[in-house]
């Protein structure tokens, strides 16, 4: 459904045609080493505030924090970090994370997206200010490279192509360098996981990116399997991150339920008041044919949202009321699937965007629901205001078969 279609694409177009802008040397066959782009730097291993046991233990606790939707009581940790390094990178980089979350939260509002810029590109002064210091400082390349790799994903959310673009190219221009240079390996080589992973598969699964790998060296999927577990194990700060692409690739790519589910109920053990691991977690028993599991999830989320607690916003229930329809369709329960679908309309119809996905979606899933029933007009008349409304996840291709040929259940 929507997880594969879109952000795999924009995952290539960021990681992929930002690292054919680096340089020559980048080229098929070339050793895997940083590439000759004009803010690559020799940063030399020096000492690191991530290394300070006060920030390590004050972050972790801010970081538990911000994953269980604590926003206030994660800054309030945050905010300590920043006034024992006031002109360090590291205060507003994770000050950032609580406005990263509210926007992943609900990825169609771009109300804090500006803030968020404003954070990252905060972070990227100080670190300028650093590296005019010494060019070989650690901590200004290893944050510098996360801010702008921060901003490349928040662009490509929004489709600003060449903005991802030019954002990613400045990231990954530092991530090979840090990980050489690191004064362990943990969270330093989560980078150089994802590299390897993504450039050893995306040309497989999308032929497009192949005109772009010619010119990139080659990917080694075990490999970046490899570096994103020992994060996932050793880490401290990107630990969470690492898991749950883990449970991602695997989900996406592998098609391994045992791996996928392995990583999710470990995301949702760490983090079990994270609604958006929540959510993936029923879309995970969902995707392999586990409907009990998936349908206790999606009630779970329906009764957190509906019991205002932190994180289970609006989006959250679209989700779910979307698969409760959908579960409810898939076993004959027409009537339920409606008033899941009515609740969803509902939910859809406070969206500032007009034609919203799950809007989209929860419109052909009541046509194939009418169609169940036998009151074929109405389901036409649900396919035709899909075809009226802007494509998502394939509906406009699903509206037009069923009209051909009504759906039989």
């Amino acid at each position: 459904m929507p997880f594969r279609s879109v952000l795999p694409v924009r995952m290539a177009v960021a990681v992929l045609a930002a690292l054919l802008l680096t340089g020559a040397d980048r080229a098929r066959g070339q050793p895997h080493s940083a590439p000759a782009a004009a803010e690559t730097t020799a940063v030399a291993q020096t000492s690191s505030v991530l290394t300070d046991e006060f920030v390590r233990t004050t972050g972790t606790e801010g970081l538990d924090l911000l994953y269980g939707m604590q926003f206030e009581a994660a800054k309030a940790r945050f905010d300590k970090i920043d006034a024992r390094y006031p002109d360090h990178p590291i205060g507003p980089f994770l000050q950032g994370l609580n406005l990263w979350w509210t926007i992943m939260l609900d990825l169609t509002d771009t109300s804090h997206d500006e803030a968020f810029a404003e954070q990252m590109n905060t972070v990227i002064d100080r670190c300028d200010a650093l590296l005019a210091e010494d060019p070989d400082h650690f901590d200004a390349a290893l944050f510098k490279a996360a801010a702008h790799g921060f901003l490349s994903r928040l662009h490509s959310n929004r489709y600003h192509w060449w903005k991802t673009l030019r954002n990613a190219q400045k990231a990954i221009s530092y991530v090979q360098t840090v990980e050489e240079v690191a004064p362990e390996r943990g969270d330093y080589v989560f980078g150089s996981g994802m590299y390897d992973y993504y450039a050893a598969i995306l040309p497989e699964e999308y032929s497009l990116s192949k005109a772009l790998m010619w010119m990139l060296p080659d990917g080694n999927k075990e490999r970046g399997l490899t570096l994103l577990r020992e994060t996932a194990t050793n880490g401290h700060y990107v630990q969470t991150e690492a898991i749950y692409f883990l449970a991602k690739v695997h989900y996406l790519y592998e098609d391994d339920f045992r791996e996928t589910q392995k990583w999710t109920e470990r995301l949702r053990e760490r983090h079990p008041n994270n609604p958006f691991f929540h959510t993936f977690e029923g879309r995970v028993y969902a995707r392999w044919g586990r409907w009990g599991e998936a349908r206790r999830i999606f009630e779970a989320v329906v009764e957190r949202a509906e019991a205002g607690q932190a994180g289970y916003n609006t989006h959250m229930e679209e989700i779910a009321q979307l698969y409760l329809a959908r579960d409810r369709l898939y076993r004959d329960a027409y009537r339920e699937a409606l008033q899941h679908l009515a609740e969803l309309e509902q939910l859809t119809a406070r969206e500032t965007i007009e034609d919203t996905r799950y809007r989209v979606l929860g419109y052909l899933y009541q046509g194939m629901v009418y169609d169940a029933l036998g009151r074929r007009e109405m389901a036409v008349n649900r396919y035709r205001t899909v075809l009226n409304m802007e494509d998502a996840s394939g509906a406009h291709e699903r509206a037009e078969r069923y009209l051909e040929e009504a759906y039989s259940g």
